[in-house]
């Protein structure tokens, strides 16, 4: 996904069709209200219906946020990133991560639209009560949570400055990935796994580009430049 010039007004269009197009787009406030539902519904259940005490809970709950983190720095390196062969394939890659990385301040995609994240999550849950069985609804709402503070994060990467000083390698790690090179930095949500597998940026001996950084930001008014 190299690009000649990194667009930071403007959104890519990626289907003619105008409702396909829509289908494309979510707000933040959107997402979690979906959600909302499982993170405490499926724990209540939990509780009330297959009697798992707090701890059994918790414990699932705080390791599946924790198996999060990993699969978030797996699907951002090998699958959002993949090197696709046949034109198919780039524009499939395009369609699900390389547009963001063209048009970095598209505020309306930094979250998975709904439909795709619905399908994507009822996929995930089957896949969880497969292996899980009932323990799933205590695993899967912590796996969702994981999902919803990544993407917050991603989006308040993309949009503000970082509120407390120890969060700022987050937010020089991510910019990095964006503005010098993709082939690290791929952890949003925490630089754990960067760093253990060797992708992490050095940030000491990296300079900070104070107006490469404003080039992230949002201005007030964000027009719009299709492909």
């Amino acid at each position: 996904m190299k690009f000649e010039k990194i667009h930071n007004k403007g959104q890519a269009k990626l289907f003619k069709n105008p409702y396909l197009e829509k289908l494309t787009k979510g707000h933040p406030l959107v997402i979690w209200s979906l959600y909302m539902p499982v993170l405490i519904g499926f724990p209540y259940y939990a509780s009330s219906q297959l009697h798992f005490s707090a701890g059994k809970i918790a414990t699932l709950f705080f390791v599946a946020m924790f198996f999060w983190s990993f699969a978030e720095y797996l699907l951002h390196r090998f699958v959002f990133h993949w090197m696709a062969e046949s034109e198919l394939g780039e524009k499939i890659i395009y369609v699900m991560h390389g547009n963001h990385h063209h048009y970095p301040r598209d505020r309306e995609r930094l979250f998975m639209p709904p439909l795709p994240s619905l399908i994507l999550a009822t996929f995930v849950f089957g896949l969880c009560y497969l292996v899980l069985r009932q323990y799933t609804f205590a695993f899967f709402p912590g796996f969702m949570l994981g999902y919803l503070l990544y993407a917050s994060m991603h989006y308040a990467i993309h949009a503000w400055n970082p509120p407390f000083k120890w969060m700022k390698p987050l937010w020089r790690n991510h910019h990095l990935h964006h503005y010098k090179n993709e082939e690290k930095g791929f952890g949003v949500s925490s630089t754990l796994w960067d760093r253990i597998f060797g992708t992490m940026f050095d940030l000491k001996r990296e300079k900070e580009d104070k107006e490469r950084v404003k080039e992230l930001m949002f201005d007030k008014a964000v027009s719009r430049q299709p492909l």
